[in-house]
């Protein structure tokens, strides 16, 4: 995971790296490329397309927690070039349970932080309110060194996708 995808080094710290190309084609060539790539019998990546956007997911076999999925989407532009948006990173329910988790973390926070300004201003014991607001953001530290350690196990696999994806555009 030494090189970040598409050189951009916010890339390294954004557990779902994002990208934008933009080509001299129109939007129905470059979604037909996909659509003849992806039905090639060398293609090993699944994928699911629909209207402009294009989800390709790595095989199944290869599939861990935290594999990736690369969504692409194909924008028109108004002098009939395209603009290709995309974000690599997990499935959309892990990355949705992983955020309701931080999001937990968040309320827990807030509402442990209440509780010792309250009991502290009554000049009560607040012990267990001041060890939650040491430890709640310990516990998001390590809820994001988790998210790195996912991308790093399935930066191999981003790679794939990528250029997979750049070689359809014929960019590689």
């Amino acid at each position: 995971m030494n090189q970040p995808i598409h050189g951009e080094q916010i890339n390294r710290v954004l557990l779902k790296p994002r990208f934008r190309l933009e080509l001299d084609q129109n939007q129905e060539a470059v979604l037909d490329k996909f659509k003849d790539n992806l039905a090639g019998e060398d293609c090993k990546f699944c994928s699911k397309i629909s209207g402009n956007h294009i989800f390709l997911d790595v095989p199944e076999i290869e599939e861990h927690f935290w594999f990736p999925q690369l969504q692409v989407e194909v924008i028109k532009d108004e002098n009939d070039k395209t603009i290709i948006k995309g974000i690599l990173g997990p499935k959309p329910k892990i990355w949705t349970f992983f955020m309701f988790l931080h999001f937990v973390v968040a309320a827990a926070f807030i509402v442990f932080f209440v509780i010792f300004y309250v009991k502290w201003s009554l000049e009560k014991d607040y012990q267990l309110a001041k060890y939650m607001l040491i430890g709640l953001p310990i516990l998001w530290i390590v809820f994001y060194a988790f998210g790195q350690l996912g991308k790093k196990k399935g930066y191999k696999q981003m790679v794939e996708l990528d250029d997979f994806m750049m070689k359809t555009l014929e960019k590689k």
